[in-house]
């Protein structure tokens, strides 16, 4: 009974992220990843369990979005292969070093993209016209994104999403863009640390994140499409400020 609590524990996690990352773009590995390292899951099988368990729910996502018509395919031109690139090396270097020690440095970033959304929030009038040009720094995004990502268990959402929004990206285009390239990303996290670890008790961690994911994931793609840029924009602020602060906090105990 105990252990099937548990693994409904796992859904539930999965779940509730999912919700967050499909509609607002970001922090599926951030919020599932902190919960496993509290329950004492090392940071590479803890980042690892995530990205394989986001192999389908990104899937999934990513599907959604584009059946819906949030998919910027300029935008995922820019981000996609960088952001394997970035993954990969980073997933490779967990292996063999504690990705807690770069969080509070991504964390500090974070909370200044966050006050910058809102404040765009705030400040955007409905005849501004939404930046579409997609330039080589968006690469270099994707490629950095990716890297965060499997260092610290996800961050791919957080930094591109974030930073894209911030940039004047159009908010739903830029999540559904995001989501769709990260599958191909985590893809590719996944199969390195499939290559360097063995993590076969994990098992049900993964199958957990997996089933909740899968069931938020359609439900999550099309709740972003119905909210409004504005209140779209205050939750992607909000949600990135929150968890900065409890990173740096924990960071500094």
């Amino acid at each position: 009974m105990q252990i099937e609590m548990v693994f409904l524990l796992y859904v539930l996690v999965g779940f509730v992220a999912q919700m967050i990352d499909g509609a607002l773009g970001m922090a599926y590995g951030v919020s599932s990843n902190t919960f496993l390292l509290g329950m004492g899951i090392p940071p590479a099988a803890a980042s690892a369990s995530v990205h394989m368990a986001e192999v389908v729910t990104t899937g999934i996502s990513g599907f959604s979005h584009w059946k819906l018509g949030n998919v910027d395919w300029k935008l995922v031109r820019r981000l996609l292969i960088p952001g394997v690139i970035g993954g990969v090396v980073g997933a490779y270097i967990l292996t063999a070093l504690d990705g807690d020690v770069i969080k509070p440095y991504i964390a500090a970033y974070l909370l200044v993209m966050g006050i910058i959304i809102i404040y765009k929030a705030f400040t955007m009038t409905p005849k501004k016209k939404m930046d579409e040009y997609h330039g080589p720094r968006v690469s270099w995004l994707g490629l950095v994104g990716g890297f965060c990502d499997a260092i610290g268990g996800g961050g791919w959402g957080p930094v591109v999403t974030s930073t894209l929004v911030a940039r004047g990206k159009h908010p739903r285009m830029t999540i559904g863009s995001v989501n769709f390239s990260e599958f191909f990303v985590t893809l590719a996290e996944s199969i390195t640390f499939v290559i360097a670890l063995s993590f076969t008790q994990y098992w049900q961690v993964i199958l957990g994140l997996l089933v909740g994911g899968a069931i938020a994931a359609p439900i999550a793609a099309r709740l972003s499409q119905k909210l409004p840029v504005k209140t779209l924009m205050i939750f992607v602020g909000l949600l990135i400020i929150g968890l900065s602060i409890r990173t740096i906090v924990l960071a500094m105990q």
